[in-house]
């Protein structure tokens, strides 16, 4: 992506619609990568010269920029880029164009971070309303969206609605393997929202091993197998469950699968 964003903004007329698009998408490809400040950088150059692109570029290009601000720390430079995506675009481009999903979960977490938990579920119904656009044919919005709303709904409490995102995300990640920092994104969330489960349930006390080695105990692997994913030895893996047994106050491997089923930290 990066190769081919380098090559179209090299071939696009100087201060083109195709200029700033391939600025845009170069700035996606390096946020993809895990360079930040270079994708920051590069963002900054498509807001400049979206005029020509159209307001939706510019919206995306900008409510990228918020989200990496938001990453910083940086919530003023965040609500900043977020406040001239929305004065820069439409309602129409907004609540009818696809990378308006994005921009709404933006102004919900700041809504969040503000403390208006109101105005936050508004913005989180109109991107939600705008996912069935956001289509593996659309992988990179489409899976940075969904992460966006899944951090909304956990800053909310509400694992329900993050866990369905997630399936969404897994899914998508399926079809589209190569999404870079993406992928890493997924799995913290997904380590975030088995964090809540536990302390909704009263089941905090596993260690991060074990809650790993939990989701596999489901399955139909052996201890060997097991140790083969995780990278551990059996000899692990078998210490690692008898430690879950103890702490679920039972005795057997479908004892422990069945009582983790009952908590609803495992998924039939």
């Amino acid at each position: 992506m990066a190769s081919d964003a380098e090559l179209a903004l090299a071939l696009a007329p100087t201060g083109s619609a195709l200029e700033a698009s391939a600025q845009l998408l170069l700035g996606i490809s390096h946020l993809l990568a895990g360079h930040l400040d270079l994708a920051d950088r590069c963002l900054a150059d498509a807001v400049e010269g979206c005029e020509g692109a159209g307001a939706g570029s510019a919206m995306v290009a900008l409510a990228e920029r918020s989200v990496l601000a938001m990453g910083r720390g940086d919530w003023p430079q965040a609500e900043t880029l977020a406040g001239r995506a929305c004065t820069g675009a439409p309602g129409a481009v907004s609540e009818r164009y696809p990378g308006g999903a994005l921009l709404f979960a933006v102004t919900a977490r700041l809504a969040i971070h503000r403390g208006d938990v109101a105005r936050a579920r508004d913005d989180l119904a109109r991107a939600e309303g705008l996912c069935p656009q956001l289509t593996w044919a659309l992988p990179h919005l489409a899976v940075q969206v969904r992460l966006e709303l899944a951090r909304d709904h956990l800053a909310l409490t509400d694992a329900s609605a993050a866990r369905r995102l997630l399936l969404e995300v897994d899914d998508l990640l399926a079809r589209r393997p190569r999404l870079g920092l993406l992928r890493d994104q997924a799995a913290e969330l997904h380590a975030q929202l088995e964090i809540m489960r536990m302390d909704a349930v009263g089941a905090s006390r596993l260690t991060a091993a074990e809650v790993r080695l939990l989701r596999l105990l489901g399955t139909h692997y052996s201890f060997r197998e097991i140790g083969g994913q995780l990278c551990l030895s059996q000899h692990t893996v078998k210490s690692q469950a008898m430690s879950i047994y103890r702490k679920f106050g039972v005795s057997s491997r479908s004892e422990a699968i069945g009582h983790a089923r009952d908590l609803g930290l495992l998924v039939e």
